[in-house]
């Protein structure tokens, strides 16, 4: 005990951990409103991130969401929805482009080391919500070239790959469209273990998340999920699925998502009951709002779950602890989701990272098994998933 003291007294007066020890965040997002013409990663207090006060908080890299929420799946949507992905896209690869001696863009560990060790900020690609691709596999080869890692295939609402674990009421969403994976999806699946992008199961039907882990030949990444043994969210992960994860040899990151990490309150719960009734929608009905009344329900919504108190980053440790117990040190990991409804008390922003590390040091995780929480877990298994690459799929895409 006298030694982890001693360690989280070191947390606190100086830097949160060894330098160059890689403090890697698998799941961010940009703000709403960024553009490669408007921002690029610099200060913004409209943002939980930016560059300067990643280095205050102790943060070394970031996966960052080329993230576009669902929408109708007709041409005109789809063709908006391409327009905003190829945005996301110019936005992320503009921190570094712009900030080259702050910043540099990173398509594997071995780059994420090279950058860290230089004393620049490692941005990482994923992708989250595969909508916008179409139903063209070849989509996945472009996104790759351009330095996309990391991809979920789904967000809120079900797509043309899979199930969402939670169905998009608004545009007519059942429970279920596929039973899991289309045809398509389980197709995508090889491409993306062809390709050696690291598969992100968050979000996914549990049936989904299942077909997911027995057709990769690769290990996957949650890289925001919680656990659902203590909140009972669809978007949280049972222990029978972290079990499945640990098996193939996955990560979950736990991720600093309020609503997953402490219960909403009956009176919350009632509201949003009431709401989805007054807008006609149910996992049955079928109901498809129109635009105008999409953004009146969503805007509605959050004004009620908004009222929500924050979880604390006791509650995320306790979520660590409980995966740590479950499958192991070296499956686990950390998220924030910021940007996208993530940040609890004491983790609002990247600049407060070292919170975690000195509340991890607290609960008794040892330096070394904080790196692994941190960065060496995720890193482990997007590296498995590059060696997992189809050889003489790379000879034939070049």
């Amino acid at each position: 005990m006298r030694s982890i003291t001693i360690f989280l007294s070191a947390l606190l007066a100086t830097t949160p951990l060894a330098a160059q020890t890689i403090v890697f965040d698998p799941h961010l997002d940009l703000p709403k409103s960024a553009t490669a013409a408007d921002w690029a990663g610099l200060a913004d207090p409209a943002s939980q991130f930016d560059l300067e006060r990643a280095k205050k908080g102790g943060l070394t890299t970031a996966a960052i969401a080329l993230f576009v929420p669902q929408g109708p799946r007709d041409p005109a949507s789809l063709t908006a929805a391409r327009r905003e992905a190829v945005a996301h896209d110019a936005a992320i690869h503009a921190i570094a482009d712009r900030n080259p001696a702050l910043a540099a863009f990173a398509r594997s560990p071995a780059e994420v080391r090279r950058i860290v060790a230089s004393g620049r900020f490692a941005v990482v690609e994923s992708l989250l919500n595969a909508w916008p691709l179409g139903d063209d596999l070849d989509a996945f080869d472009h996104w790759q070239a351009r330095g996309v890692s990391i991809l979920g295939f789904v967000h809120a609402g079900h797509n043309q790959f899979a199930d969402s674990s939670r169905p998009a009421l608004q545009l007519g969403d059942r429970v279920t469209e596929h039973n899991g994976l289309s045809p398509l999806g389980r197709e995508a699946v090889k491409r993306l273990n062809d390709l050696g992008i690291l598969i992100d199961v968050s979000q996914l039907s549990d049936a989904a998340f299942d077909q997911v882990i027995t057709l990769s030949r690769a290990p996957v990444i949650a890289s925001h999920s919680d656990v659902r043994a203590l909140i009972d969210s669809p978007r949280n992960l049972t222990d029978a699925q972290l079990d499945k994860l640990k098996a193939r040899g996955g990560v979950i990151a736990i991720n600093a998502f309020s609503a997953y990490l402490r219960a909403r309150s009956p009176e919350t719960l009632k509201a949003v009951a009431a709401l989805q009734t007054e807008y006609g929608l149910s996992p049955t009905s079928g109901v498809t709002l129109s635009a105008e009344k999409q953004v009146e329900y969503d805007h509605r919504y959050h004004d009620i779950v908004g009222k929500e108190p924050k979880a604390s980053i006791d509650n995320l440790i306790d979520a660590v602890d409980h995966a740590v117990k479950r499958i192991g040190i070296d499956h686990v990991a950390l998220s924030s989701d910021f940007n996208h409804g993530g940040g609890v008390t004491g983790w609002s922003d990247v600049g407060e990272t070292a919170n975690v590390t000195a509340a991890l040091a607290r609960h008794g995780y040892s330096p070394a098994q904080i790196e692994k929480l941190w960065g060496g877990n995720v890193l482990r298994v997007w590296q498995a998933a590059i060696d997992a690459r189809d050889p003489a799929y790379r000879r034939k895409s070049g």
